[in-house]
């Protein structure tokens, strides 16, 4: 009997014990604002899901589109059926309807439409997969290191994770590079065009002075997430919580977080302004390209909008008048020191009657093979016995890494160049050295 009863409390123990062995871990940081100084972190670098975190980066890229012309606010967006099927937290967007962009950013903003978020990666880059690779490039462009994005939104998907102090990171640049625009996050309500939509951190904004954004997320992987700012006299406070054990444990940590926060920060600081490091390329070989725009304006203009170098050869054209599809290539087979310059490229020896298709030259000899496995997935059968090629040059003084496939017959690089314009990426077939 003893024995029964002593086995039956036992297993109501572990029962009881499930739901906490299987919550999502925690991490946290708080950050001066002001000069990016840490001001307490937990686990800030375990890499975790990140939710609706994901659309912190989708708005930047949106404000980036904005302000480089890409997009216009008013701009009307087509939505796709990938996008009308998101599953919610969504505004409710049917396959084919049009609405603005502006509206597109408020309902990713402050209602955290994952349809939304998905219609405007889709505007920016052309499909989602494109803009998981913007987004991902553009996140270590900002420092954060430990963030790969899979999708616009931040439902969990295999390999979609990030870190506390990578979103701390971010939400600083959201505050210094788009002061324009960051009053988006602290509008506890706003039209979207369609129907009027809710802050979904709104708790926060109405019951901690001072607090003007960001972004809330929450799934059954990540639990719930919010990083937040908020001002008072003069001093701004960040904080990032990953893994909330339920949304009011979120706002009550959070203020516990944000009081320490201006507890520790110095009433004076010097303001130290983020900055981006120029590290591996523009995906602007998966973006739509203007039409009656010469190739090296198009690459000119996408390198702009991200801010860094991308060029669609080794040997990059510096006059628009240069036309042709087939350009001579100049690179060395070297992949050692990554970034260090060279003295001059040299030919890349193949043997005679070969050619060969380049996919642009990056900073980042990791990125630049990564370019062609994804070109190996979707276009397998022209690329059958070429061989990949990771090659250092200079480019106008500045060292990249040009990734091509080598050892193409003329009818393989065509068909290679077709597939890949066909889904609005860059490939130049290059002609035989003999």
């Amino acid at each position: 009997m003893h024995i029964r009863i002593l086995s039956f409390v036992l297993v109501a123990a572990l029962s009881f014990l499930a739901p906490a062995a299987q919550a999502a871990p925690y991490a946290a940081i708080v950050l001066d604002a002001r000069d990016g100084s840490v001001l307490h972190s937990r686990s800030a670098d375990t890499p975790l899901h990140p939710a609706s975190l994901t659309k912190m980066m989708t708005l930047y890229l949106a404000f980036e589109a904005v302000e480089s012309g890409q997009l216009d606010l008013d701009q009307q967006i087509r939505i796709s059926r990938n996008a009308s099927s998101e599953p919610p937290s969504r505004l409710g967007l049917s396959a084919g309807q049009r609405i603005s962009v502006r509206y597109l950013i408020r309902a990713a903003a402050v209602r955290s439409a994952n349809d939304a978020a998905t219609a405007l990666g889709e505007a920016i880059a052309g499909s989602e997969q494109a803009f998981a690779q913007l987004m991902t490039e553009t996140a270590r462009s900002l420092g954060m290191t430990q963030t790969t994005f899979r999708n616009a939104h931040g439902l969990t998907a295999n390999g979609h994770m990030s870190t506390a102090r990578d979103m701390s990171t971010l939400a600083r640049h959201l505050f210094y590079d788009y002061p324009q625009y960051y009053n988006i996050f602290g509008r506890t309500s706003t039209s979207a065009g369609v129907a009027t939509v809710r802050n979904t951190n709104r708790r926060l904004l109405n019951g901690y002075r001072g607090a003007d954004g960001i972004k809330t997320g929450y799934t059954r992987a990540a639990g719930y997430n919010l990083a937040a700012s908020a001002e008072r006299n003069g001093e701004r406070v960040i904080a990032v919580i990953f893994g909330g054990r339920s949304s009011t444990w979120r706002y009550n940590r959070m203020v516990e977080l944000l009081d320490m926060g201006f507890d520790r920060a110095p009433s004076r600081v010097a303001v130290v302004r983020p900055g981006r490091v120029a590290v591996g390329a523009v995906m602007a070989s998966t973006r739509p390209m203007p039409r009656g725009a010469s190739e090296t304006t198009q690459l000119a203009a996408a390198a702009s909008l991200v801010g860094n170098a991308f060029v669609s050869s080794a040997n990059a054209a510096t006059s628009e008048t240069q036309t042709s599809s087939t350009v001579p290539l100049r690179i060395s087979t070297s992949t050692s020191g990554q970034g260090a310059p060279m003295a001059a490229p040299r030919p890349l020896p193949r043997p005679s009657g070969e050619w060969a298709v380049q996919l642009g030259a990056y900073r980042d000899a990791d990125f630049a093979e990564s370019v062609l496995t994804d070109a190996l997935v979707g276009v397998t059968e022209p690329l059958v016995g070429a061989h990949r090629s990771v090659g250092q040059t200079v480019v106008n003084g500045v060292p990249l890494y040009a990734a091509t496939f080598i050892g193409l017959s003329e009818n393989q690089a065509t068909a290679t160049c077709s597939s890949l314009h066909a889904q609005d990426r860059i490939c130049r077939m290059v002609r035989p050295n003999g």
